[in-house]
């Protein structure tokens, strides 16, 4: 007995199996411990990407309404909560519970060098970076305290996004830009940002314009939009107005000052028909795209395009773009009306496009030269009541001798009205002037005054803040200290909507 005793003690010690259960048991532990921190890094991985993708989407959003007249700082910050992760935010996440977002602005020297200039928002910012934190629960990494290891319960999860107001090209723009090239565009501006006449340095303007623009679409290339179609397309207007038969020679080489006939009055609202013959018109060009010699924003402009030779891009010495006639003395209402017209046209024909007016002038009417014809409008006169909402009343009668500065900002509400964002360009405009304007609800006003409210928007005044003749005169609130190239350069980037950039450019 106890012989056998001894066996059956022998063998339990000497004897291997199921030795591997043990191992068994915690390579399994092992196993199913690192599967759950996968599955726990894995969903971590997902909340986080969704995190981000709302950050960019609230930073976007924050980006837009940072660039529209009417930002404030909250209404910045609302923009970004409402794409947002948060409760009630468009993309609140049952993944990311609890999220907490910050909205920071600022102005970027990195952002400005972009063309985004902090002038561009009522905030004096150009930049709203987002911050978005949230807090998620793990599910296996906590198990591990089972086994004495401490083990992770939560995973904090933060994602930054900044997005500038501007930068991303968006829709089509038809730009119709009217040039004063009145005696006094002629005079010399020294200022160390121009030293050269005043028609010259706006000329400069255009071309920074015309070389920021999207000609073609996507895939177009060349002067001709190769492979692609028309983009932004853009107009070039004057006043005074020239014989339309002649307005060739602006747009050719050798270029030469056309004949000049007196102001024509186009009827308000009329349907587009360009001039032709030995009619007056305010259009020297027509709306073209071929400007630029690659089709690419900051391509270099096509110096054979006619457009590009009016704006004086040419580098042959007989081509010098548009000159500085005069004879007529200024009045720009009718070519406001003008340039609307076919501002309507080109949009009907490129459906969905957006239209910008820009007009560049000293802002002191005063012509002695004005043709009436069609009918007269008297002040109350509305060009259509029953629209909704109903078209601005005109203030004063047009076309007329007197009130010549408050036509113009009928003129230019007017085509606020028909959705044209106006634009205004004050070089060196005065303190005191428009000297026809002796009645009417803003009789007495100064030139600048009368391009302030010519423009849609205050942030869509601009004065040049360098010009010699501007000696602290008219200044633009909204978009203070801009030269002329930095003017254009603005607009240009106006017609743009917000776009994601580095973090490190807040």
């Amino acid at each position: 007995m106890k012989r056998i005793l001894k066996v059956r003690v022998h063998r339990i010690l000497v004897d291997q199996r199921g030795q591997a259960l043990p191992w068994m048991l915690f390579l399994i532990v092992m196993f199913i411990g690192a599967a759950g921190i996968t599955v726990d890094l894995g969903h971590a991985y997902i909340c986080y990407r969704e995190l981000q993708a709302s950050t960019d989407a609230a930073a976007l959003a924050a980006g837009y309404e940072l660039g529209q007249s009417n930002a404030t700082v909250a209404l910045v910050q609302a923009a970004a909560s409402s794409y947002s992760s948060v409760t009630g935010g468009a993309n609140a996440n049952p993944n990311l519970p609890n999220t907490s977002i910050t909205t920071n602005l600022a102005c970027s020297p990195s952002v400005t060098s972009l063309g985004v200039a902090c002038g561009l928002s009522p905030t004096g910012d150009n930049v709203a970076q987002v911050i978005q934190s949230v807090t998620i629960p793990t599910y296996f990494m906590r198990a591990f305290q089972i086994f004495g290891v401490k083990g992770a319960s939560t995973i904090n999860l933060t994602a930054v996004s900044t997005a500038a107001a501007r930068g991303a090209t968006n829709a089509q723009y038809n730009v119709a830009i009217i040039i004063d090239t009145t005696n006094s565009m002629g005079k010399s501006d020294t200022d160390a940002n121009c030293n050269n006449t005043r028609i010259y340095c706006a000329l400069q303007g255009v071309q920074t314009l015309l070389n920021s623009l999207s000609p073609c679409t996507p895939s177009g290339s060349g002067s001709g939009c190769t492979g692609g179609a028309a983009f932004d397309t853009v107009s070039l207007f004057t006043f005074p107005n020239v014989q339309a038969n002649k307005a060739s020679d602006d747009t050719s080489c050798p270029t030469s000052n056309p004949p000049i006939p007196n102001y024509y009055t186009p009827v308000i609202g009329a349907t587009w028909s360009a001039p032709t013959g030995s009619s007056a018109t305010y259009q020297v060009t027509s709306y073209l795209s071929n400007y630029s010699s690659t089709g690419k924003p900051n391509g270099g402009l096509n110096t054979s395009s006619p457009l590009a030779i009016a704006a004086g891009a040419s580098t042959s010495k007989s081509c010098t773009g548009l000159q500085t006639p005069g004879g007529d003395g200024t009045y720009y209402a009718a070519a406001i009306y003008a340039a609307q017209a076919s501002l309507m046209a080109a949009q009907s024909a490129n459906k969905g496009s957006q239209n910008a007016m820009i007009i560049l002038s000293d802002g002191d009417a005063d012509s002695s030269n004005i043709t009436v014809s069609g009918t007269v409008h008297s002040a109350g006169w509305r060009y259509n009541s029953s629209a909704s909402p109903a078209s601005p009343a005109l203030t004063v009668s047009y076309p007329s001798s007197t009130n010549q500065c408050q036509q113009a900002i009928d003129a230019a509400k007017f085509a606020t009205w028909q959705g044209t964002t106006v634009y205004t360009v004050a070089y060196g405009a005065a303190s005191s002037g428009c000297a026809s304007d002796s009645s009417g609800s803003l009789k007495g006003l100064s030139p600048c005054t009368a391009l302030q409210n010519m423009a849609s928007s205050a942030g869509d005044f601009y004065s040049d803040a360098t010009a010699s003749q501007n000696k602290g005169q008219c200044t633009s609130s909204s978009n203070p200290n801009l030269t002329l190239n930095q003017i254009f350069q603005a607009v240009a980037t106006s017609f743009t909507v917000s776009r994601l950039v580095p973090n490190s450019d807040y």
